[in-house]
């Protein structure tokens, strides 16, 4: 190489290393100032159920921590795929976040193509809470533990029925994963919500059903409905006394309500740390993990790499089980 092309060379790699540094320079500056102006949550249901509720927890708090209104934005319709357009599609700058639930990776597994993929579409930012459900049954079920209602679904194949809130809920497939696991044969019926299949047990429309903690807390303390476990692989302080499913004779039985946050693909690296630290100090502030308590849930937060390994383990899981099932999307 010739004395001026090589001086021509050596230039050009340094306007490239300049050009490069100050757009991590930039970068960085950004993420130091974000936010700028206000959040936008994206949640793909109506107002009022269990993602919404969480969503506008750590709105409110998130806006105080940040000094930005954190605003939640309702996009239902779809099982949820309105939200998920919406998040996909803004800009990828940080602003308009999806608040997501464990009923988004079933949609995942559940159908073969889906507009915007989990795993493609967006940035995991952290997983949030988590919550359990409970297995209930109607006082009139001759059983007192989950021991005897399989040995009774075992005697009765196809008598029993359990409610849950929808094909292809994540209660529905609680109640799939313990007939697979425990070999029995029970009924699925679907109800519009889990506090409506709550209610068909307490009135003994069908014999069992799988809601979440809150929703089964009134018909408990009425004594409308009886708890044998709850469906996580750990025994939930405020039901300190229910055994967990696996501990009474379904080894491995795990099963949970989850939300956390995703931003769209392509915000830089440096706004998903920033959001990931705020919205991890906000889960785990001691008034919220009082008020995600009175809702049945825990806050549980992680890095973006463990919830993008999170989110993938749980389609996986998923779609095993759907397949095991024969579960098609209608």
């Amino acid at each position: 190489m010739k004395c001026g092309e090589c001086r021509r060379h050596l230039v050009k790699r340094s306007l490239l290393a300049l050009v490069a540094c100050s757009s991590l320079e930039a970068t960085i500056a950004i993420a130091q100032s974000f936010p700028t102006r206000p959040i936008r949550f994206v949640v793909g249901y109506t107002p009022g159920g269990p993602t919404d509720t969480v969503a506008r927890m750590i709105a409110h708090k998130l806006s105080e921590h940040i000094g930005q209104p954190v605003v939640v934005d309702n996009r239902a319709g779809a099982s949820g795929t309105l939200g998920k357009e919406r998040v996909a599609t803004a800009p990828p700058d940080g602003y308009t976040l999806l608040v997501m639930s464990s009923g988004d990776a079933i949609v995942q597994a559940l159908l073969a193509k889906t507009p915007r993929d989990l795993e493609i579409a967006f940035a995991p930012i952290t997983l949030a809470a988590t919550g359990t459900y409970v297995l209930v049954v109607h006082p009139s079920v001759p059983v007192r533990n989950v021991r005897e209602l399989i040995a009774l679904a075992k005697a009765n194949p196809g008598k029993l029925t359990y409610g849950s809130s929808g094909v292809g809920s994540s209660v529905h497939l609680a109640g799939e994963l313990l007939k697979t696991k425990a070999n029995v044969n029970m009924v699925h019926v679907p109800y519009k919500s889990s506090a409506d299949s709550a209610r068909a047990t307490a009135s003994g429309e069908v014999e069992l059903s799988f809601p979440g903690i809150p929703g089964a807390l009134p018909f408990l303390y009425s004594n409308k409905i009886k708890a044998l476990a709850v469906t996580g692989i750990k025994r939930v302080a405020m039901m300190a006394s229910t055994p967990t499913l696996s501990e009474s004779g379904v080894p491995g039985y795990d099963r949970y309500g989850w939300y956390g946050l995703l931003a769209p693909a392509g915000t830089p690296k440096e706004v998903i740390s920033r959001l990931n630290s705020a919205i991890s100090d906000v889960a785990n502030l001691v008034e919220m993990k009082t008020a995600l308590n009175q809702q049945g849930l825990e806050p549980q937060t992680n890095t973006p790499e463990q919830f993008a390994a999170f989110i993938q383990k749980e389609v996986a899981e998923n779609s095993k089980l759907i397949k095991q099932i024969g579960l098609k999307a209608e």
